[in-house]
C-alpha cells in the first residue's frame, strides 16, 4: 500500500507545495514545530533514509539544503534545524524546522496554522527559492 507521501506525490492528496523537481518534493508539514516546517521527500517511496541508493541520498541532502537557506529568507528564525525519524510514515522524510528554541525540535510541541497561513508561507518559502 502506497505511504500518504507516495499520494502526494501522485496527486491523490493535496499538500501545501514548497518546491519539486523530477526526483523529490518539498511541501509543508500539517502539524508543524514551528511556522514553516517543511518535509522534504524523494518521490521514489523508500522506507529508511539509508536505504536510499547514494545518488537519491545525496540529492535528496542538495534538495533539503536548497529548501532550508529558502525557509531562513523566508520564515524570521534563528537557524533552520534539520530530523530524519521516520516512524510515523514508512517513506523518506527530511524534516526542516525554523527554530526559535531547542523546543521547537521536540515533535510535541505542535503549533497550529490557518489554510491561509499555510499558503502564505508556502508561496514565500517557493519565492526564495
Amino acid at each position: 500500500m502506497a505511504s500518504i507521501f507516495t499520494k502526494i506525490v501522485n496527486g491523490e492528496i493535496p499538500c501545501y507545495k514548497v518546491a519539486e523537481t523530477k526526483d523529490f518534493l518539498a511541501f509543508l508539514d500539517v502539524n508543524p514545530n514551528s511556522k514553516g516546517h517543511t518535509l522534504c521527500i524523494p518521490k521514489i517511496e523508500v522506507d529508511q533514509l539509508f536505504d536510499l541508493d547514494e545518488p537519491t541520498y545525496t540529492g535528496l541532502m542538495e534538495f533539503s539544503r536548497n529548501v532550508a537557506i529558502a525557509i531562513k529568507k523566508a520564515v524570521p528564525c534563528k537557524r533552520v534545524g534539520m530530523a530524519v525519524v521516520g516512524l510515523e510514515v514508512p517513506h523518506v522524510h527530511v524534516h526542516l524546522i525554523p527554530l526559535h528554541s531547542m523546543e521547537d525540535m521536540r515533535f510535541s510541541n505542535k503549533v497550529s496554522l490557518a489554510k491561509e497561513e499555510f499558503e502564505t508561507i508556502a508561496k514565500s518559502i517557493s519565492d526564495r527559492l
